[in-house]
């Protein structure tokens, strides 16, 4: 795989006895998969044969799972693609994958340390960041500007 892996979903269990599996989606929606032919999955390679919407999220079948019992076998496996196949953005957006180990400082120049995850309980994207003591804070992505290779934080997110 070149390029930084993307995760776009997670096995979570077999559907049915012909070797379907539930996927848990972390993108845009069952259709959003189907533009991709193959998924990296803990350093195999699957073939997406179909993908439809199911119960928490889709449904998929893969041309090398065969039954049920190789469906289950594959519980919690990750499913990725590189980085470098996800479609160009706009301005102003951003993929999650990138904030992550982006390096912060505040807008008064204060070295923060770096985003380890990104939230979004509904009210729009929220970044974690973790200081290089170990403590953690959070600040909403509309107090965050990205330039340079970094994310600048208004100072008084970061107190």
């Amino acid at each position: 795989m070149t390029g930084k892996p993307v995760t776009l979903a997670v096995i979570i269990g077999a559907h049915g006895v012909t070797g379907e599996v539930r996927l848990k989606l972390f993108g845009e929606g069952a259709d959003a998969l189907k533009s991709y032919k193959s998924f990296d999955a803990a350093g195999r390679t699957l073939t997406l044969q179909s993908v439809r919407p199911g119960p928490n999220g889709a449904v998929a079948r893969f041309a090398e799972i065969g039954d049920r019992s190789a469906a289950e076998s594959l519980r919690g496996t990750e499913l990725a693609i590189p980085r470098s196949a996800l479609p160009d953005l706009g301005e102003g957006e951003y993929y999650h994958a990138d904030l992550i180990g982006l390096p912060c400082v505040s807008s008064e120049g204060e070295e923060l340390g770096a985003i380890v995850t990104v939230e979004n309980f509904g009210a729009g994207d929220i970044i974690e960041v973790e200081r290089p003591n170990g403590k953690r804070f959070m600040a909403p992505m509309h107090a965050v500007t990205l330039a340079d290779g970094r994310a600048v934080i208004e100072a008084a997110f970061a107190a």
